[in-house]
């Protein structure tokens, strides 16, 4: 019985071993084929080392390939703690080029580690700086490439391009709106180290970073920088509270160049507050658009039929009384009688009201709200506002005077533009846009590409033909006159919108705005300029905001190459205003004829003789009043 029971007990050990045997077979097996991937990379972790190399942020260019948002080329210092031998002298050396304490350094030296990275004191050093880290040949010590972001023209649409943040991450603008785009991958340089993160002499292995997505922004960089300029004068001259310009193209919707004051420099964020930072006006700001809101009224009662311009009469007597209020007219005593195109030219304020008035409440906004007000436009901007309308149940008599010439709506300057766009375009709201394509970074080759994108159709063409009719009459006849450029077709409106604090009217502090296009007949471009609470002049849109527009419009005609038309409408001219007239042709006259057709200018001649045989400026060319006329003289 004893050896019998020892001998089912050899049975269950030898069966025991057997089956752990398999068990270790098995187990071998399994770390070998199923999980060698998994410990391979553990394993590696334990010896491989990688040294960071930033990628490129992606470039943003304006439509003609110009530069706006760039990167130059740092390093940044990275330590590998267990490889430092001396650690004491690299952290007072290293603290010494830093102009650091050294405790600070020894925090980073001594950490227990295997990469540090010394943040932010070596961020982004100069070159100066890295080469005197490199003439110390400590072992550990390294530099590694960085990217820092660089605007070449520095404030210049600070608030639409936005700023990066020390590790090159998009903090505002579109550096925030395409992050994940214009952000690359990091490379690296591997190597390989022994438990205690001592260097081997074995090969390293450099993994290249990827550049992040470039994009091309609809933006013309030499119209912006007229718009820069123009902006900066008036902020200068007039030293206001906030000013804003918009160029687009109304056929497309198309932001070409987009401004605000005040701006700030994207490299040097840090030394402006969050407000100055995160408000980009022209998308943000809120406020009653004034008299260029006329230019709705006016599109949606000749949409509708309700008016003729040159027959339908209104006599302005200063004033108009709805209800209980007394809505007054600009100019003392009123206009008197007007067609309904003289209301529009001297931008009348009763004759807007009897205007809203044939419409009547539920019409008008309905056609507000179809040429985008009350609603994001959605332009790819962030901190874009949607605008204040009043809900149409509370619209009395009052509320609906006030709307038609554009007090107690509030909007923003990127709706205004977007609307006006579409009455003059043919009646096509578009979408408006400014990132054009974003392109791989080596081959530039278009990965996505934002086409035109229509919203609606809100006026017949007919309409919109009229209207650009009306607007240019308010140029050569009317209010906008500042805007008037001599032998080019040129239309607008002026604005000037009393600005309210706390529910009330503030007195003496005002938006005036002026939006103008051209030509007249055919628009290629339109401009919309706000300037907030101008100082030391008279707040009025056409004479601080329309001279504006002229100066831009003036420079758009050869940036964009638009062609003197036929048919552009002659000033009407005020007794104090120098006028422009055509140089007659006087060539084959004698001297004393010359002089008679010449009068209005003055005269120089050279040569002997009685006979003109060149005179220039050349016959038909269009010069201010008072002008010199040369002429050549011979028998």
């Amino acid at each position: 019985m004893f050896y019998k029971n020892i001998h089912i007990r050899i049975k269950i050990v030898f069966l025991g071993i057997i089956l752990l045997f398999f068990l270790i077979i098995f187990k071998v097996f399994y770390i070998q084929v199923f999980n060698y991937k998994k410990l391979n990379k553990l394993a590696e972790s334990l010896w491989n080392r990688n040294l960071p190399i930033e990628a490129n942020r992606g470039k943003i260019y304006d439509r003609q390939g110009v530069v706006l948002a760039d990167n130059k080329t740092t390093v940044s210092l990275v330590l590998i703690p267990n490889q430092i031998k001396d650690k004491e002298k690299a952290s007072i050396e290293l603290a010494k080029i830093l102009n650091i304490s050294v405790d600070n350094m020894k925090k980073h030296v001594y950490k227990k580690t295997s990469i540090e990275r010394v943040h932010p004191e070596g961020r982004r050093l100069s070159f100066d700086v890295a080469d005197k880290i490199n003439a110390l040949k400590i072992d550990g010590v390294y530099l590694v490439k960085e990217s820092k972001r660089y605007y070449p023209f520095d404030k210049m649409m600070s608030h639409t391009l936005g700023f990066v943040g020390i590790d090159n991450q998009g903090l505002s603008g579109l550096e925030l709106m395409y992050d994940r785009y214009l952000t690359g991958e990091y490379g690296a340089i591997k190597y390989i180290s022994d438990a205690k993160g001592n260097k081997l002499e074995l090969e390293e292995t450099y993994m290249e970073a990827q550049d992040g997505m470039n994009l091309t922004l609809t933006i013309n960089s030499k119209l912006q920088t007229v718009l820069e300029r123009e902006i900066n004068n008036a902020w200068d001259k007039y030293n206001p509270d906030q000013a804003i310009g918009i160029i687009m193209d109304p056929n497309t919707g198309e932001i070409l160049s987009i401004t605000a004051r005040p701006n700030f420099s994207p490299t040097n964020y840090q030394k402006y507050n969050v407000e100055e930072l995160n408000r980009n006006l022209p998308v943000w700001a809120t406020y009653e658009p004034g008299s260029t809101f006329k230019i709705i009224t006016l599109a949606t009662a000749l949409n509708e039929n309700l008016i003729d311009l040159e027959h339908d009469h209104y006599y302005d007597t200063g004033s108009i009384r709805v209800e209980n209020a007394r809505i007054k007219c600009w100019k003392a005593g009123g206009h008197g009688e007007e067609t309904f195109l003289q209301v529009v030219e001297n931008s009348c304020n009763p004759g807007f009201v009897v205007m809203g008035q044939k419409i009547g409440k539920e019409k008008l906004f309905e056609y507000i709200k179809k040429f985008g007000f009350g609603l994001k436009t959605g332009v790819d901007l962030n901190g874009e506002a949607s605008g204040i309308l009043f809900d149409l149940d509370k619209v009395g008599p009052v509320e609906l005077a006030t709307t038609s010439f554009g007090q107690g709506v509030s909007v923003t300057p990127i709706q205004q533009i977007t609307a006006v766009s579409a009455v003059i375009n043919g009646g096509t709201l578009y979408k408006p846009y400014i990132v054009k394509s974003i392109n791989e970074p080596e081959t530039n080759q278009v990965i996505k590409y934002n086409k035109p994108v229509k919203v609606r159709n809100v006026i017949k063409s007919e309409t919109s033909k009229k209207v650009r009719e009306a607007l240019e009459s308010v140029v050569t006849n009317g209010t906008g006159r500042n805007a008037f450029i001599d032998g080019y077709r040129v239309g607008g409106k002026t604005g000037t919108a009393q600005k309210v604090k706390d529910g009330h009217y503030m007195s003496g502090n005002y938006i005036v705005s002026f939006m103008g296009f051209m030509p007249a007949n055919d628009p290629k471009i339109i401009v919309y300029v706000a300037i907030d609470n101008a100082k030391g002049i008279t707040q009025y849109g056409g004479t601080i905001a329309a001279p504006i527009v002229r100066n831009i419009l003036k420079d758009a005609i050869d940036i964009l190459n638009i062609k003197k038309p036929t048919g552009a409408g002659e000033k009407n001219y005020n007794f104090n205003e120098l006028k422009y007239l055509s140089v007659p042709n006087v060539i084959g006259l004698d001297l004393k004829e010359a002089r008679e057709n010449l009068k209005g200018f003055k005269i120089e001649y050279s040569g002997s003789g009685s006979k003109v045989f060149y005179q220039s400026p050349s016959a038909g060319d269009r010069v201010l009043e008072g002008s010199t006329i040369k002429l050549m003289l011979k028998e």
